[in-house]
């Protein structure tokens, strides 16, 4: 629970702080990059971490790495690239340029920042000695810290500004549904298909198509209530952000073998845009909705 919250308000901030004109490179690169390399360290530490306290692997990996990246926010990066959301003034072939590089710098920098979380953590782990297991009164506190700090989030929703809302205080709300729902699909469907992991491709597409939907209901010409937008906008960061996840899909893609990464990484992409294609991409050409968000959020 506390990883999933920390997991979306380390996404939440990173990509706040680099967002700004003139930035070299789009937000979620940074966001995937430093996901991917913790979940790197993750992996290399998976047996101390189950000799230390089971969960804490668990909740480093799944929890915090599976909440700080998203795959269905780089899915609709990428169609709002397509569609030129932002309406900068460039041709068709630039907007193509421009969600191919989402596309193909994701991926790699995403699977080099996992290789590189690996390397640097098996250089510096022979230095550190690994602490005694705690014991069963402290995992019992450390367990009910947790169910607290998440039953926070309820109190925190409603009694801060609300201009917290849109911006962080209901992406905590459903930080932790979106990852459980993760967890559950993944233990229940992975093992089932030899060729894919089938959890957490359904738990990505899931996530795609539910964050185009929100998306769509967020650009109505006729805009929501602002307390409707900021609940829209914390299902898309956190129930979304946390369903889906690219730290998982780049050391799933790095543990298959030969034309089976290949083809999971592709299958997995053109679902997400297919998804996109039907939700968003209808409703934009049918002249419903906007690509422009029409949703207003609360100032103060």
């Amino acid at each position: 629970m506390p990883a999933s919250m920390f997991g979306v308000l380390a996404r939440l901030g990173l990509q706040a702080l680099t967002t700004y004109d003139g930035q070299s490179i789009f937000p979620l690169a940074y966001v995937q990059a430093t996901g991917c390399f913790i979940m790197g360290v993750g992996l290399r530490m998976k047996v101390p971490f189950g000799n230390f306290y089971g969960p804490l692997y668990t909740a480093l990996t799944t929890g915090f790495c599976g909440s700080l990246t998203t795959f269905s926010g780089w899915q609709v990066d990428i169609f709002d690239s397509w569609v030129n959301s932002g309406q900068f003034f460039r041709g068709g072939l630039r907007d193509f340029m421009d969600g191919f590089t989402r596309t193909w710098v994701t991926l790699v920098l995403s699977l080099a920042s996992l290789k590189f979380g690996v390397y640097v953590c098996g250089a510096v782990q022979p230095y550190f000695s690994a602490p005694p297991p705690p014991s069963k009164n402290l995992r019992y506190t450390l367990t009910i810290l947790a169910i607290l700090t998440y039953a926070a989030t309820l109190p925190v929703y409603f009694f801060l500004p609300g201009n917290f809302r849109h911006q962080a205080t209901a992406a905590l709300l459903f930080s932790f549904p979106g990852t459980l729902t993760r967890y559950l699909l993944s233990i229940n469907l992975n093992p089932r298909l030899k060729t894919i992991p089938l959890g957490t491709f359904m738990a990505n597409s899931l996530g795609t198509a539910l964050l185009g939907f929100f998306h769509v209901l967020q650009d109505f010409p006729s805009p929501v209530s602002q307390n409707a937008c900021s609940l829209l906008q914390g299902l898309g960061d956190g129930y979304c952000g946390c369903l889906t996840t690219i730290s998982t899909f780049a050391a799933e893609i790095g543990a298959l073998k030969g034309w089976k990464a290949v083809s999971y990484t592709i299958i997995s992409w053109i679902a997400g845009q297919l998804l996109l294609l039907v939700i968003m991409g209808s409703s934009f050409w049918g002249g419903h909705v906007k690509e422009q968000m029409t949703c207003s959020f609360q100032t103060s």
